[in-house]
């Protein structure tokens, strides 16, 4: 007798694959799904408390995959080379390998957050068992509706007030202001980020291609000033940060690892 094909959906902590298992939840289009999320022990804190509130809504319990090891043992393991854009071991090791370790050799569908207004396939398996699935392009939803989704049940998470994706705290995709959020709503998570980078980065090896992050913070007026997130909050705009993100706000996570950020 054959398995059982298994429906799964990896939640990032992001906005759309929280959609995703939203909407798929109020469809009744799959009640077996297989809920998961890929914890590199080092995420946002508003991620783990959005997937929490999330677990919650669903009645299901999302669980949590990780590497055998941690961060800093990858980190070792690499010679002290920071992740970057040109060498994502961090997704490939803390990321792809538990998800596909999870998924074994099962027949397997699965639900990608990726909408019918973007244009990227997202986290494509080399594996054969494996098919991907895209309920918003076939439904045709676009990031409005993500948003209304989000809106009318468990929320948006509440990094989107400073940051465009969710992910690690120290992720390398992080633009300059984002970097500076970070300083301004987790401290402690940013000096821990400057500590990585002044013990094992060294030369060369920086999150910021070209820049330390205490050089960061010597241009922290003029980066600001330079910002979309500075010239909402200058002007006298009576909506909330919600509606602004909604409303003015743009996705930045067609450079991110797809499998982080959806």
């Amino acid at each position: 007798m054959s398995k059982k094909v298994r429906h799964v959906l990896g939640l990032s902590g992001g906005k759309d694959s929280a959609a995703l298992a939203i909407y798929l939840k109020q469809q009744n289009k799959n009640l077996n799904l297989e809920y998961f999320f890929c914890d590199t022990g080092v995420e946002l804190p508003e991620v783990y408390t959005f997937l929490d509130k999330l677990e919650i809504y669903l009645e299901k319990p999302i669980k949590r995959l990780g590497s055998k090891k941690d961060f800093f043992h990858h980190l070792k393991m690499h010679n002290g080379m920071l992740p970057s854009p040109k060498q994502r071991w961090c997704t490939r090791e803390m990321k792809l390998k538990p998800f596909e370790e999870f998924v074994g050799s099962d027949r397997c569908i699965s639900y990608i957050g990726i909408r019918a207004d973007e244009f990227r396939d997202g986290y494509l398996s080399l594996k054969d068992n494996i098919t991907p699935k895209y309920p918003f392009i076939e439904d045709g939803l676009i990031r409005k509706d993500i948003f209304n989704i989000l809106k009318s049940t468990v929320g948006i998470p509440e990094y989107y007030k400073w940051r465009s994706r969710s992910g690690c705290f120290f992720c390398f995709f992080q633009r300059k202001e984002e970097w500076i959020g970070l300083s301004k709503h987790h401290p402690e998570k940013f000096a821990q980020a400057i500590e990585i980078e002044k013990r094992e980065g060294g030369e060369g090896y920086t999150w910021i291609q070209g820049m330390t992050l205490e050089q960061l913070l010597e241009h922290k007026e003029k980066i600001l000033s330079n910002s979309k997130i500075r010239k909402q909050q200058s002007t006298k705009d009576a909506r909330s940060w919600q509606d602004i993100l909604i409303e003015d706000g743009q996705d930045d996570e067609n450079q991110a690892c797809t499998i982080c950020s959806l």
